[in-house]
């Protein structure tokens, strides 16, 4: 079995931090099965965390901050949202591809 790199955060913390002022879409498990789907574009990165900035409804801004480790484990899904694909493959559908 080929042994995965240790620290995937600092892959994931590195190329959202090259991906700043892309649009991207987010999909996030909230829990009790609420999911919310957005629009946006990557603003910031953080040591933890990064933002992803979407116009609301009416013009209104909003700004919506989610952990690196939630992409790893796929509670956080980021796609492209031109072709659909994701940015960052899920952690459990890595582990069934090896």
């Amino acid at each position: 079995m080929e042994e995965m790199p240790v620290n995937h955060v600092d892959e994931i913390k590195d190329k959202l931090a090259d991906m700043v002022g892309e649009r991207v879409r987010v999909k996030a498990n909230m829990g009790r099965t609420r999911v919310v789907e957005r629009m946006g574009t990557i603003k910031t990165v953080h040591p933890s965390v990064f933002v992803v900035e979407s116009t609301e409804r009416r013009g209104r801004t909003s700004r919506q901050s989610y952990q690196y480790v939630d992409v790893l484990t796929g509670t956080v899904e980021i796609f492209d949202p031109e072709s659909g694909e994701y940015v960052f493959t899920p952690l459990g559908n890595q582990l069934e591809e090896h």
